[in-house]
């Protein structure tokens, strides 16, 4: 039997599953608000590095961004009168952070507190959310322990008038 092509459909995505510091009570809740973070080289990150780090609030990695181009540029103006190897350096420091884009993002949703549950795998995000929830919602209470004085706590401050609110 001759060995069969590879085909496009076959690719395979994997997903780190974070789940928010204060994770709502009730468990299809808590499933609904799960972050799935691809991990995988990203083109955005690649290609529009400063507005990426921004956008995904990844300040220290966006301080030592600009300290290493600010670097890169002293030296390279000192270094290489040449400047092709400027943004040669320049476009090599875009790859490394496109290369480490999903391991920043899981640093920094580590130090807000965010955990981590786990990753999945699969061809698609839907296909990897449905698989990781339905190993994940069954070993869930229904309703989180303690739950029932922090939503009756949510409800008083909901409920009462705007002039007492502090």
């Amino acid at each position: 039997m001759a060995p069969q092509p590879p085909q496009e459909d076959m690719v395979v995505l994997a997903f780190a599953v974070h789940e928010a510091p204060n994770p709502p009570a009730d468990r299809v809740e808590r499933a609904a608000s799960l972050l799935f973070v691809k991990d995988a080289f990203s083109w955005p990150a690649a290609l529009f590095t400063p507005l990426w780090l921004i956008v995904h609030r990844l300040w220290w990695p966006l301080l030592g961004y600009l300290a290493l181009v600010a670097l890169l540029l002293e030296a390279g103006s000192v270094l290489a009168p040449d400047a092709g190897w400027i943004v040669l350096g320049l476009a090599a420091l875009n790859l490394l952070v496109g290369l480490e884009a999903a391991p920043l993002r899981m640093w920094s949703l580590a130090r807000r507190g965010y955990s981590d549950l786990g990753s999945v795998t699969g061809r698609t995000l839907p296909e990897c959310e449905r698989r990781f929830i339905e190993a994940w919602l069954p070993a869930q209470p229904i309703i989180a322990p303690g739950a029932e004085e922090r939503n009756h706590a949510d409800r008083w401050w909901r409920w009462r008038p705007l002039s007492t609110r502090v």
